[in-house]
């Protein structure tokens, strides 16, 4: 084992000078499309990523890839997607979070199915998981550069309004990064409407992968539900961002679109072909391994053209 991670840490030092962004949406249980497409991309040892930007369980999801391992987001999501320990309204009324912290972070991190954070570690891609800020309405990119110390950032961009306390960072109060920024693209890239971090150099491409179809139109949805709770009131500029969520997330996914068809697109897009019928919290076995497969026929049928952006890079 430690001649193997001895061996991924080398290639993944290779990578580390790539200016490419992978970046990866978040969506609860649909993040097992993306779990599909990571595994095979694994499998084929593409790791030509200088960063990889998560968001929500995109960050756990982004978590597995820099410790290079392959099948670990599927084994975990199908595992204990019944155990009410994991994601349950029994965690909810026992923890106040609807995905047990001390359990997802900790027992599973650790013990169950364990990151390999050696491997992670001595990983030099740098990894961003994303996260918003309850006080100003904003979006922060926090930095996890090891295991286990920075695993509260991942809880923190995974840590759902409503359902969720807030996980304390560095002083800051943090819940959902998809609440303020669903897909970090424009950060990554260093695009107008991102967000300039100290000591990043924005990449040059950016390989996006989505948890929604093309045609998916997003409203207001649950964000309403917990602007009815009255649960965030004293925090106006995050009661804001929960209002807006809708219109940001959709001209950005405009945004995105409209840069792939450019002649020589910045972004190559992969996304599930048709809508996702995958809830958030949903933990029916068939549908998210079926959803998983979506995510590897996805990775393989493309394998050629993301190779060949990649090396524009």
């Amino acid at each position: 084992m430690a001649e193997d991670n001895a061996k991924t840490g080398e290639s993944a030092v290779q990578a580390g000078h790539s200016g490419t962004a992978l970046v990866l949406e978040g969506g609860g249980f649909r993040c097992m499309f993306t779990a599909g497409v990571l595994d095979v991309l694994m499998e084929h040892g593409i790791y030509d990523f200088g960063s990889v930007w998560g968001v929500s369980a995109g960050s756990m999801s982004a978590s597995s890839f820099k410790s290079r391992q392959i099948g670990r987001t599927c084994r975990i999501m199908l595992a204990f997607r019944d155990d009410r320990r994991f994601m349950s309204f029994w965690s909810l009324l026992t923890t106040g979070n609807i995905a047990n912290g001390e359990f997802v972070y900790d027992e599973v991190q650790n013990v169950l199915d364990p990151c390999d954070v050696r491997t992670f570690n001595a990983n030099p891609i740098r990894m961003f998981s994303v996260a918003s800020n309850v006080i100003f309405g904003t979006a922060d990119y926090l930095e996890c550069k090891s295991f286990p110390e920075d695993v509260a950032k991942v809880q923190a961009s995974a840590s759902m309004p409503g359902v969720s306390q807030m996980v304390e960072v560095d002083g800051n109060r943090y819940l959902d990064g998809g609440t303020t920024d669903s897909i970090p693209f424009q950060t990554a890239l260093g695009l107008e409407g991102g967000r300039q971090i100290d000591g990043y150099v924005p990449a040059r491409r950016g390989l996006v992968v989505l948890t929604r179809d093309r045609d998916y139109v997003k409203e207001l949805g649950n964000e309403g539900l917990v602007l009815r709770s009255h649960r965030y009131d004293s925090y106006p500029y995050f009661t804001h961002a929960l209002e807006t969520r809708y219109l940001r997330y959709n001209a950005q996914r405009d945004l995105l679109f409209a840069m792939e068809r450019e002649e020589d697109p910045r972004v190559l897009v992969i996304a599930p072909k048709e809508p996702v019928t995958v809830d958030v919290t949903g933990s029916d076995g068939a549908s998210l391994l079926a959803l998983y497969v979506r995510g590897r026929q996805q990775a393989e049928e493309r394998l050629d053209e993301i190779r060949a952006f990649l090396a524009k890079s």
